[in-house]
């Protein structure tokens, strides 16, 4: 941006569009995205440390997750983590849809 050349108003991009503010994460919403970064080697670990470190079941940090990652606060704290869950999650819904398919139980109705 050039010295006396702003934006038209809060919330106004440089090229007119509108860009809409984000309100910061949660304390526990940022110890999510943390700790979803670490790689789990042994099956259940994960489970137990997330247990222990969030004091949430595996179901209910699995449901938190997701809800975050569809989120806009979630991509601008942490794009690439964001990013990489989005396409692990639409991986696994194909290979589900796929399987679902394979037995007959399409969705067409």
């Amino acid at each position: 941006m050039t010295a006396g050349r702003g934006f038209g108003s809060a919330g106004e991009s440089e090229r007119g569009r509108s860009v809409r503010q984000v309100a910061p994460l949660s304390e526990r919403e940022t110890r999510v995205l943390a700790f979803e970064r670490h790689w789990w080697r042994q099956p259940g670990a994960k489970e137990q440390a997330i247990a222990d470190q969030l004091d949430l079941s595996a179901t209910r940090y699995y449901q938190m997750l997701n809800e975050l990652i569809d989120r806009p606060e979630a991509m601008a704290a942490d794009p690439v983590l964001v990013k990489r869950l989005r396409r692990q999650r639409a991986r696994r819904e194909r290979i589900r849809s796929a399987r679902a398919e394979r037995r007959g139980e399409g969705g067409a109705a």
